[in-house]
């Protein structure tokens, strides 16, 4: 064979590939709405089955050496035995940073997790994540925390409720008049709406002063000591707290023991093992809080994805677990978390 015979041979070929390669290329469009139409329909028949079965839950939470992310596990864990066919739990703890949660949310997506629970520790830095897990076929479920994404269902305790019920004990045992403190903490939708529910109990009494509301006390033992302590020292009087969460309020309580100072109350939010202790001891001030069910949260959270995987959409998607005031005088009957 001549240079030029091979020279018009490897001229042809070239072109029947170019040709080809572009032909692929324009039918790309229809390639790829093939190929989304399908995928979309195997994640719904895969997200909602009626013959499928939850086998395996991952819980992302903030940190398990908190008693309310305990109770978050037990409950999801209680709830995986009701439903019964040993399905797997898998809770693990982020330490509160994003970047550990995202890579945990990511490995549940990767080990084909049917349900995922999570207690966002950043609203919206774990947008990207859920939505990777969710396009993936899983199902997701935000408890406590809300986040800026498409979840399956959003499940919170009555935060507004948390702080009216609170502010409303306050108020009634001042009978109408006082001062009274607000120890704020981290700026999150949670904590927000029980301050503007507390503000919202507290302003039907003209005769009563909030002094002060803008401290952040972080929502740690330390940071309500820390708070506390400064304002101990800016207020000759102060008559109640409402401590944001329970920790706080302890801390406040130390507070108080450290400055010899018993003229006010205090009143938290959790239902926490360390307020009720605190409530326990008649020398503390810390009298009362806004009990909320974080096993009751999780619970709940399993019913829903069970549903859901099984073709039962909720009735809605976001759902709110009222709170319960716990008080010393019915602490007894209080079963805690």
């Amino acid at each position: 064979m001549n240079i030029k015979r091979i020279s018009l041979i490897v001229g042809i070929l070239s072109f029947a590939i170019v040709g080809c390669t572009n032909g692929a290329q324009n039918n790309n469009t229809v390639s790829n709405t093939v190929t989304n139409t399908a995928t979309n329909t195997s994640l719904e028949s895969q997200v909602s089955n009626p013959n499928r079965k939850l086998q395996t839950i991952g819980v992302a939470l903030g940190d398990l050496g908190n008693p309310f992310y305990n109770a978050v596990q037990k409950g999801t864990e209680t709830e995986a035995q009701k439903i019964g066919g040993n399905i797997r739990v898998n809770a693990v703890s982020s330490g509160f940073d994003l970047n550990q949660q995202t890579n945990q949310i990511e490995n549940f997506t990767a080990a084909n997790t049917d349900l995922i629970i999570l207690s966002a520790v950043d609203k919206k830095g774990v947008k990207p994540v859920i939505d990777q897990a969710r396009l993936a076929g899983k199902v997701v479920i935000a408890v406590d925390s809300a986040v800026d994404a498409d979840v399956d269902a959003m499940i919170s305790s009555n935060n507004s409720q948390a702080g009216e019920v609170a502010c409303q004990y306050i108020a009634d045992r001042l009978k109408g008049q006082g001062s009274v403190v607000i120890l704020n903490g981290t700026p999150m939708d949670s904590i927000n709406q029980r301050v503007s529910g507390c503000e919202k109990s507290l302003s039907k009494y003209p005769n009563i002063k909030l002094i002060s509301k803008d401290q952040n006390a972080e929502g740690t033992r330390d940071g309500g000591l820390r708070v506390m302590s400064d304002l101990l020292t800016t207020f000759p009087k102060i008559d109640a707290v409402f401590a944001t969460n329970d920790q706080s309020g302890v801390g406040a309580d130390l507070a108080a023991r450290q400055a010899k100072r018993k003229e006010f109350f205090i009143v938290g939010v959790d239902g926490s093992p360390d307020a009720t202790k605190a409530m326990e001891d008649k020398d503390g001030v810390f009298a009362a809080t806004a009990a909320q069910n974080p096993a009751g949260m999780a619970e709940k959270a399993v019913q829903i994805g069970n549903d859901i995987i099984q073709g039962k959409k909720p009735e809605s998607s976001e759902i709110m677990i009222p709170v319960k005031l716990v008080t010393r005088e019915n602490l007894s009957s209080y079963k805690g978390w």
